[in-house]
């Protein structure tokens, strides 16, 4: 076998070329990834983790030059050095942190291999030796250079055809992956809900005490001003997230950007949000499930392409709504909010041919999270696929523990 790093336009494509034409040639559920989203992680230009990290690539081959297998390493300083400026504990037996576990942690994604162990250990050890020589610890896997929202984690349950952006993998996977020593980091639980899904009933008063008084109003969004819309989910991302470890506060531009980005796709009748006296305390947005359409594209997205794009989205080809993300400010959680927030909106998207869709699939929610998944649950949703974040430690005598809890 040879591993060869990716460093010409020809081993580029070849890169995007090969799992579809070796590892899921004859998988019905298989639905290519649009090509461009992934030349984007590894385009300096257009992936801003460059500034802050490392990525590398490589294909390999058999003895007749055949590619049997790919895979890319990578790692980000700020993640995976957070604690630079602070030492390890003196006491080699104290409980590590959470900061300090974190500590040296990169990454490796977009593994494709055919079954074959010592393949894929080929693939592993390359990017063990190039992450360790950079001075990294361990790596997570399969995940990407990039935010959790894309290609992150190994299915393990559920092999049906993926969402947009979802990783996607033959079920043999998880066990080339567990053979070399990688071991659960977090569950990524998928959860499933039915447009004509009703509240339990005890969920259903609360939501609809929240939704009648006075001070509570819930809306759709109105395309014309999604420049408001973007203020509104910067004002309730910021309450609600920058609490948690790692994430930082969206700047007007950032909100800007990313409602900006959604706007060739969004149904403005699906996308919700919550007002208490007037100012932004909520929001629920979803997307139509465009995997619906690009599934017929190979992975392309030319002009043709664009314009089939647009005709299935008049046509209302689409039948799932994929749920983004749902947030409360802190204030208001507990409160029923989240469940009124469903409720306002199912007296719009139930009724008899309102909309297209049948169906919602949320976005994943990791098992260090209990509190977003009994939420989950409480509004009427059902796991339905699980992925995986597995880790390896480079010092097998290290012990391993698993992601921390949400507090």
């Amino acid at each position: 076998m040879q591993l060869v790093e990716v460093s010409s336009p020809a081993q580029a494509r070849e890169f995007l070329e090969f799992p579809p034409r070796v590892v899921y040639a004859s998988d019905p559920n298989y639905i290519r990834p649009l090509d461009q989203d992934i030349e984007a992680v590894f385009d300096p230009a257009k992936n801003k983790l460059f500034q802050k990290g490392e990525c590398t690539r490589w294909l390999l081959l058999d003895e007749r030059g055949q590619t049997i297998g790919r895979i890319a390493a990578f790692f980000n300083r700020e993640t995976a050095f957070p604690s630079e400026k602070t030492p390890p504990p003196a006491d080699a037996d104290a409980k590590p942190s959470k900061e300090d576990f974190a500590r040296g942690i990169g990454g490796v994604g977009f593994f494709d291999c055919i079954n074959d162990q010592g393949a894929a250990n080929c693939l592993f050890d390359a990017a063990r030796d190039w992450l360790a020589a950079r001075g990294l610890e361990g790596m997570d896997g399969p995940i990407n250079f990039g935010d959790r929202d894309r290609f992150w984690g190994v299915v393990t349950e559920n092999f049906g055809s993926p969402i947009y952006g979802a990783g996607y993998n033959p079920p043999y996977y998880v066990e080339l992956f567990r053979e070399y020593g990688f071991e659960t980091y977090f569950k990524q639980v998928t959860f499933y809900r039915t447009v004509a899904a009703t509240l339990h009933p005890s969920v259903q008063a609360r939501a609809e005490r929240i939704a009648n008084d006075p001070k509570y109003e819930f809306r759709h969004m109105r395309k014309k001003d999604w420049k408001k819309y973007a203020e509104d989910f910067r004002t309730i991302y910021n309450k609600a997230w920058v609490k948690h470890e790692g994430v930082k506060p969206m700047s007007p531009e950032a909100a800007v950007k990313l409602m900006k980005s959604m706007l060739d796709i969004l149904d403005e009748r699906i996308i919700w949000f919550g007002y208490y006296d007037g100012q932004p305390v909520s929001f629920y947005i979803n997307l139509p499930e465009i995997n619906e359409i690009l599934k017929r594209f190979n992975g392309k997205l030319g002009w043709w392409q664009k314009i089939q794009f647009k005709y299935h989205q008049l046509r209302g080809t689409v039948k799932t709504m994929f749920g983004v993300v749902f947030g409360v400010v802190p204030e208001h959680q507990r409160k029923g909010v989240e469940a009124a927030m469903v409720y306002a909106s199912s007296l719009l998207i139930q009724k008899p041919g309102a909309i297209p869709y049948t169906q919602t699939v949320m976005n994943w929610i990791g098992d260090f999270n209990p509190k977003m998944m009994t939420v989950t649950k409480l509004v009427g949703g059902q796991p339905w696929r699980e992925h995986q974040t597995l880790r390896y430690l480079f010092d097998r005598t290290r012990e391993f523990q698993r992601h921390p809890i949400i507090d």
